[in-house]
């Protein structure tokens, strides 16, 4: 694989042992491994998660509110609750088989290893979203990732193809920390500070909105009706650029970290990226600082990632002398700054497998994706920044039994929980999607992905 366009196949996923969170946490609570977790109940079945209380579940979002409005996950038959895991293994297998081409399994990097072994395509959200669009041939398309990803999907698949989402309940704290009322109440009083969309003597607007893949559909279509544009986290600062050509300031969100430390990089300074607090009237700031501002971030950002502390990297340092620590750029800044390199899910992937000598990485990313490249590359020693098992609660959703649901469904001519994006949405969504797609970043060797610290290393 030579571009990030092109994702990882399950083949390539599978073909060392695998280590799988689940287990791990089962090994900690039984004492049969040293180490901590974050909650206890990681090791509670999915629906019984489901069944209580609104929220994103145990794991690294628990503690984040959630909206009222979220989707909840029914319940699903009591079969797929009942069966173990070999039962499960063997009905998803055959239900794979019998509906061939029919049926494509995405599965995001940082999902559970028990899920990944059935994916056709492993990777991050743009990739998955990527290979959706590729696979024309498909009916329809199992996301086994979270809910703005299974909308991607679906703007970018034909209108004839059914995307589905196995647990509704997968959501993304940081996604749903920008909603649309919150984005469009903020324009309206960035509109009044800057005297409305109307360029300036240089041709350029007053402001542009630029949001992270990371984002709910509502919002892409927000950026796309306003001249603005989607990023990635590997061309975060290629996106910067197009929008500093066009505007003299960008409204960055919803991942306040990912835009601090990729327009740090660009050489903007800090008194120059306000903080917009939806909470607050000018988002906390008075008028002075808006109009001095060049990036206006939003005040969000990844419960995952917001574990990793600059404290985990010294103590790496400490014991393991010559350590790589590699860092995903919606780290906070500090850590970001005193890592090695940071880059996305795939830059952190490609820049293991292509260490040609025995080496140690920390890692600071979700703990799925950092325990299966260590298995995966055992002539390295790779681990986890943050000690405490803490994986994604939303990605943790996601279990065999709803994806044997899924699939068994549509043997039997029912399409379950189906993730489609109104067209008033999806036009504009799709205008600022393409813009991202044009927006591509340097060649391998020609620039650093991260440009988010002062310690560069070569691009992807």
């Amino acid at each position: 694989m030579t571009t990030t366009d092109t994702p990882v196949t399950a083949a390539t996923a599978s073909s060392a042992p695998t280590a799988s969170v689940d287990l791990t946490l089962r090994d900690i609570s039984s004492g049969a491994a040293s180490g901590s977790s974050c909650s206890t109940e990681l090791l509670d079945a999915p629906w019984d998660v489901d069944a209580r209380d609104p929220g994103y579940g145990p794991g690294a979002s628990m503690a984040d509110p959630i909206p009222a409005a979220s989707p909840r996950q029914g319940e699903i038959p009591q079969e797929y609750r009942d069966a173990s895991t070999e039962e499960l293994d063997r009905r998803i297998r055959a239900a794979k088989a019998e509906l061939g081409d029919r049926a494509v399994v995405l599965g995001h990097f940082y999902q559970r290893d028990e899920v990944i072994q059935y994916a056709d395509y492993v990777g991050d959200s743009f990739q998955l979203a990527t290979a959706a669009k590729a696979r024309t041939d498909a009916e329809a398309i199992i996301f086994c990732g979270v809910h703005f990803m299974a909308e991607t999907a679906d703007l970018l698949s034909g209108p004839e193809q059914a995307v589905i989402l196995p647990n509704l309940a997968a959501g993304c704290s940081m996604a749903d920390m920008a909603d649309i009322d919150q984005v469009e109440e903020c324009w309206e009083q960035l509109m009044e500070v800057y005297g409305g969309e109307v360029p300036g003597d240089d041709g350029r607007l007053p402001v542009i909105p630029v949001t992270y893949m990371n984002s709910s559909a509502d919002i892409k279509g927000f950026v796309g009706r306003h001249g603005g544009i989607v990023c990635t986290s590997s061309n975060a600062s290629t996106v910067l650029e197009w929008a500093f050509e066009r505007g003299q300031r960008v409204l960055f969100f919803p991942d306040q970290h990912l835009g601090r430390n990729t327009a740090k990089a660009m050489g903007i300074s800090l008194d120059e990226m306000p903080m917009w607090n939806p909470r607050r009237p000018l988002g906390g700031n008075d008028e002075q600082a808006l109009h001095d501002a060049k990036v206006v971030l939003w005040h969000g950002f990844c419960s995952v990632h917001k574990r990793f502390t600059t404290a985990q990297i010294d103590k790496a340092r400490a014991e393991h002398p010559g350590v790589r620590v590699i860092v995903h750029p919606e780290c906070p800044m500090p850590v970001v700054d005193a890592a090695d390199e940071a880059g996305s899910t795939d830059y952190i992937r490609k820049a293991i497998e292509g260490a040609t000598e025995p080496t140690t990485f920390a890692i600071g990313t979700e703990i799925n994706l950092v325990q299966r490249l260590a298995a995966q590359h055992p002539q390295h020693t790779i681990f986890c920044l943050d000690p405490v098992v803490c994986p994604c609660s939303t990605m943790y959703r996601i279990h065999p039994g709803y994806l044997a649901w899924a699939l068994e469904s549509l043997l039997d001519g029912e399409v379950i929980n189906q993730i489609s994006v109104s067209q008033d949405v999806a036009d504009p969504a799709r205008l600022a999607l393409e813009r991202m797609l044009a927006a591509k970043p340097a060649p391998v060797g020609a620039a650093p992905e991260r440009a988010t610290s002062e310690r560069t290393t070569s691009e992807r």
